[in-house]
């Protein structure tokens, strides 16, 4: 199979500035929101959270994308998942003004700053026991032949008082500094699992319509309780990889193959300045979102240039560069300069290297410290514990070697 992509060695493009609303993004490079696990009971980022978030705002990355923050403690992956509240909110200021002031004084830029406000679904922990699973409708290619009780599906009444919980979520974090909030829909935590809800009743399932209900209720109610310029995005799955009836952006008629033609509507409805592009389940199908191949590399790029050609004066996020270790930034390039997107992600390597934009841009790449895509990361969270790079960072090799091997 021949496989095409768009690499480009002048990678000076990357460091263009970008305009997203009322915000310039000093660079096309970002920093995608990869949950440490290290909050404290209450939702707090606690001392980890700070040290991670110091070395991206070190780094150079002209997007920091904060990783998912609950808007509900029953909405939390696990007993450290971070969760936004009235009582814990003056340290996500705290956070903010650390990010900031460590950028400025490190590399001169501020990036721009984007808190993730999630509801966890069917993966939600929270008192680190054992799952607690609140799922939008049943799914076989979860659950095989035992489906989850009806008592873990969440009703209409209870999805319409938690469309308010992400507009407070919202709230707090405009409040505290964020530039804006992503309304996280993807890789099968509740929105996202709401949208491919075709075998759902009532108004949150079924037809389109009420599928994109949640999602669009939400993106309203935020907006209208924020002020100025604060950004409404979202980190979208735009494809599950999973057949109809239990996927988005599938094809009802070919097993599997993407059909955008939902997403780009939706897409159309929310008018978002800024859209962060994803596709898979971490826990399903993790090949498709944090490709492992050449192949998923190229779908990854395929399908994101098909919705930056659709909204060509929205500001798209592209992702799954990581696997390219020393490369990436060629294919970041090559993907601005492309229009695959207009801007770049960078997940696993954020943890195994937080200062890669900084090196990218300058010149100065060290493959020596790229992620090796070992998995380790994702090994620690398994574990319940707080998580990064087993490979580059001696804290996590030593949570790794007691609780992994």
């Amino acid at each position: 199979m021949m496989v095409t992509l768009p690499f480009c060695s002048d990678m000076s493009i990357l460091s263009k500035p970008l305009t997203a609303g009322a915000h310039t993004i000093p660079n096309r490079l970002a920093i995608q929101p990869m949950e440490g696990c290290d909050g404290t009971p209450d939702g707090t980022p606690g001392e980890l959270t700070f040290r991670r978030y110091r070395r991206y705002a070190a780094g150079g990355a002209g997007v920091i994308w904060i990783e998912a923050v609950a808007v509900v403690n029953e909405g939390r992956a696990n007993p450290r998942h971070l969760y936004i509240n009235r009582n814990n909110s003056d340290t996500y200021a705290r956070l903010v003004s650390e990010i900031r002031e460590t950028a400025l004084r490190e590399t001169g830029i501020s990036p721009l700053l984007i808190l993730q406000a999630t509801h966890a679904g069917r993966y939600s922990k929270p008192h680190g026991t054992e799952r607690v699973p609140v799922i939008a409708r049943n799914n076989p290619l979860f659950e095989d032949d035992t489906p989850l009780p009806p008592e873990c599906i969440i009703t209409d009444d209870e999805l319409k008082a938690l469309e308010e919980n992400f507009a407070a979520a919202s709230r707090l974090a405009q409040k505290a500094g964020f530039d804006g909030v992503d309304i996280k829909a993807c890789h099968g935590y509740l929105i996202s699992e709401l949208l491919a809800s075709h075998t759902r009743p009532g108004i949150y399932g079924g037809s389109y319509e009420n599928r994109t209900r949640f999602m669009r209720n939400v993106f309203k109610a935020v907006r209208a309780c924020v002020t100025g310029g604060f950004l409404v995005t979202s980190r979208m799955n735009i494809y599950d990889a999973y057949p109809y009836p239990y996927g988005f952006g599938a094809s009802e008629n070919k097993d599997i193959e993407p059909d955008l033609s939902e997403p780009v509507r939706l897409l159309q409805g929310l008018k978002p300045e800024l859209i962060n592009i994803t596709m898979g389940n971490p826990y399903q199908n993790s090949h498709v979102n944090r490709p492992g191949d050449i192949e998923g590399v190229e779908r990854m790029c395929a399908l994101t240039k098909q919705i930056q050609s659709a909204f060509p004066q929205t500001a798209v996020m592209g992702s799954g560069v990581s696997f390219l270790k020393e490369r990436s930034g060629e294919l970041a390039a090559g993907y601005v300069e492309t229009g695959v997107c207009k801007l770049v992600g960078w997940g696993r390597m954020s943890f195994a290297y937080p200062s890669f934009a900084r090196d990218i841009l300058s010149g100065t790449f060290d493959k020596k410290q790229t992620c090796v895509c070992c998995a380790g990361c994702t090994k620690l969270m398994r574990a319940g514990q707080s998580t990064g790079c087993m490979a580059r960072d001696d804290i996590y090799t030593s949570l790794f070697r007691e609780h992994c091997i």
